[in-house]
């Protein structure tokens, strides 16, 4: 690491996860792909179990909400919070979105920005191309892309979670690779669905796609008639940013282990140590909604 990139300086890497699992650094080839491409399939993290208890929570959240006990009442309450701090998820976040000197062994460098989940039949489209270009963007963006030798950082990062297969054809996420550093405007050809840049992937359950949302990207028609697309979109930020409203009510939040608490801390970052600098949560320091 270069001495003078103060703010990316990591004082202490969490070393595990809010479930105590040892946190999974980026291989060489993971970032040298995720840089070339702006994204990058992580196939097959969840276990049988994982996927079966995360696909039973997440139907009762889109379709008998009611039916669950107040602090599950969302994504990423009970069996749906893995999703948040996977130790293979972490471990790219602390290399391309943390704001590394924020991260502790108690709390994350990266936070919480969002989430959406997608239940989707067959012949539900959703063609909208959109982004890229985002090594241009200004700073104020949080749609960037920033490079330097050895070193990247994604202001904005998507992590879709599949919780079904994705298999050949049936119309995952479609990606315009490299186009989170493009030049020149996206040409009107880009536009077509048979544009041969387009690139997708497959994947067995309980996979994560992680791409900048600098790059161009877009859905497209759901095709497989014997099994929905069941995903769960989640965006990360920088401590010191956010983008979308969206975050989860206190009571889910408080059921959380400590350190998983931490991606829900206040949007700002500070300096030194103590409660000078943002690696705390308590009742004055949430992002969104904060206990009566």
């Amino acid at each position: 690491m270069v001495d003078w990139l103060e703010t990316h300086r990591a004082v202490t890497l969490p070393s595990t996860n809010a479930d105590g699992k040892p946190i999974v650094p980026m291989t060489d080839e993971q970032k040298y792909t995720f840089d070339l491409k702006g994204w990058l399939c992580l196939p097959g993290l969840l276990s049988d179990d994982q996927v079966g208890e995360v696909r039973e929570h997440l139907m009762k959240v889109a379709r008998d909400r009611e039916s669950l006990p107040p602090e599950q009442r969302h994504i990423f309450g009970g069996p749906g919070q893995i999703l948040l701090d996977h130790p293979v998820l972490v471990g790219v976040l602390n290399e391309i979105t943390a704001h590394a000197s924020m991260s502790s062994e108690e709390c994350y460098g990266f936070r919480f920005d969002g989430a959406f989940l997608s239940l989707r039949e067959a012949g539900h489209d959703n063609w909208s191309p959109h982004g890229g270009s985002g090594l241009y963007a200004l700073c104020g963006n949080s749609h960037l892309y920033q490079a330097f030798p050895g070193r990247v950082h994604a202001g904005l990062t998507r992590c879709v979670w599949e919780i079904n297969e994705v298999a050949e054809g049936d119309g995952g996420t479609r990606l315009l690779s490299g186009s989170h550093k493009a030049a020149f405007k996206r040409p009107a050809f880009t536009n077509e669905r048979d544009c041969p840049l387009w690139e997708t992937y497959t994947c067995p359950p309980g996979s994560v796609m992680v791409f900048t949302e600098a790059l161009c990207h877009t859905g497209t028609t759901w095709t497989n008639e014997q099994r929905q697309r069941l995903s769960v979109f989640c965006c990360y930020n920088t401590i010191g940013a956010k983008w979308h409203a969206d975050c989860p009510p206190a009571e889910v939040i408080a059921a959380m282990p400590p350190k998983r608490q931490s991606l829900f801390r206040g949007v700002w970052t500070g300096a030194g140590e103590g409660k000078g600098a943002n690696r705390y949560l308590d009742e004055s320091n949430w992002a969104r909604f904060r206990p009566e």
